[in-house]
């Protein structure tokens, strides 16, 4: 095939998305290539092109792209004619997945959750918390806080802060009483302000069913709850006969450093909800853990036809033998997270007119730059160098680095490198233009 025909099917192959692909695509106008291979912490355009991939699918990859110990269970299994798609029938994938996850991550954490599989997303896994928090309680308010992100399916969608997403639902979203988030006015224990409405029989705040928080608010801006403040909401639950769900799904999975995010904090929630990268291998997989008394689903009343992903079970289960048995892995991703840490504290001081500081925890980390035309410019100069990251906040001004936890320090270095070289340019350009 001649150079010719192969750019002329490259731009046909192109097209294709502009002519069938609806207009709510989102990442593809950021990253307008089209990739062909990934491997580890590294995406291949079809032009050969390497990238360092510091979006990771959302965290939906953080042990990387095609890790080779998860893939070369999956092609096993695969090799084997293991079962595809059970709905929620036993097999072999399954229980191991579950005796794996029982003996590596509840009991070394005394923790004795039942495990639901309510379908293949973040959204169902929140969908199927707040159901059964309702159930339990027999009340229909849930307390959610500003800026954070649920999911977009209408349940999660109501439990969602953002404005832009709640414009597309078409429909009133209620049933949820927005609090405010750690540290969301400057000045006053917001805590301490949310235990006051709730027992004060004229604030207005009907009794909840449940609180749901991110410890770390992925999309609102890594926004990351002081341990203190997260001891208190869970009192504060405890005391008005609230359930107390953390919604892990971006924020778990070792992002933070620990396995789950709220570990740190001593918290015990009734409920938690993991996705993204629980499978391990970014294959579609939610969970939602239930304390197990609380469990009084009935057969069938929450399904969902994709709810038996075999292969996820089967990456997963590897995932969870490969780094979590010791905790090598944990404190390697630890390290790394200093890493970007000190990183972004030095941007910090040098641009220090242009940036209000470091969000965010573990290797969930980003740089405030004050504006979403700033972080825009900051994103494309970086793709422009060969770096994928992506925003987040309320006015998307948080450049927001989520690094797969597998990544080498030498490519993690680089790719930093040319982070920080796109701050420099962009911030020297507006100098510039100012002047």
């Amino acid at each position: 095939m001649t150079t010719q025909t192969m750019m002329g099917r490259t731009k046909m192959n192109r097209n294709v998305f502009e002519r069938r692909e609806s207009g709510v695509r989102s990442y593809a106008r950021s990253f307008p290539v089209k990739f062909v291979k990934a491997q580890g912490a590294t995406l291949t355009d079809e032009q050969g092109r390497e990238y360092i991939d510091f979006l990771s699918g959302c965290s939906s990859l953080n042990y990387g792209h095609n890790h080779p110990v998860l893939k070369a269970a999956l092609a096993a299994y695969i090799d084997s004619d293991g079962v595809t798609h059970s709905l929620d029938m036993e097999t072999d994938a399954k229980a191991d997945f579950l005796e794996e996850f029982e003996a590596t991550v509840l009991k070394p954490r005394d923790l004795d959750y039942v495990v639901q599989f309510p379908g293949p997303t973040g959204a169902n896994a929140v969908e199927a918390a707040v159901k059964v928090a309702r159930k339990v309680t027999g009340r229909t308010n849930v307390i959610a806080f500003t800026n954070g992100f649920h999911g977009c399916t209408l349940g999660a969608l109501a439990l969602t802060g953002n404005k832009h997403h709640r414009g597309g639902a078409g429909l009133p979203l209620g049933n949820v009483t927005r609090m405010p988030y750690d540290g969301y006015f400057e000045h006053g224990d917001s805590a301490a302000q949310i235990e006051q409405m709730l027992s004060d029989p004229s604030s207005g705040v009907d009794a909840p069913a449940a609180f749901i928080v991110e410890t770390v608010q992925g999309e609102g801006g890594l926004n990351a709850a002081s341990f203190d403040w997260l001891r208190a909401i869970e009192r504060i639950a405890r005391k008005h006969g609230a359930l107390l769900i953390v919604d892990d799904i971006q924020a778990g999975v070792g992002r933070t450093g620990s396995f789950f995010s709220f570990e740190p904090a001593g918290i015990d929630p009734d409920i938690v909800t993991l996705a993204k990268s629980i499978s391990g291998y970014g294959l579609p997989m939610a969970l939602t853990l239930i304390r197990r008394d609380l469990d009084i689903w009935k057969p069938g009343e929450h399904n969902g036809t994709f709810r038996g992903n075999c292969h996820a079970f089967v990456t997963a289960t590897a995932a969870l033998k490969a780094f979590w048995r010791d905790g090598e892995f944990e404190a390697s991703v630890n390290a790394k997270g200093r890493m970007i840490k000190q990183r972004f504290e030095a941007l910090a001081r040098e641009y220090k007119d242009d940036i209000d500081g470091l969000k965010g925890r573990g290797m969930m980390l980003g740089v405030d730059v004050g504006s979403g035309e700033a972080s825009s410019a900051i994103i494309k100069e970086c793709f422009a160098n060969g770096l994928v990251i992506e925003t987040s906040g309320p006015n998307d001004e948080i450049v927001k680095c989520l690094a797969p936890l597998t990544i080498d320090e030498a490519q993690l270095e680089r790719g930093l490198d040319i982070l920080s070289e796109a701050v420099a340019k962009v911030f020297s350009a507006s100098v510039k233009a100012a002047a």
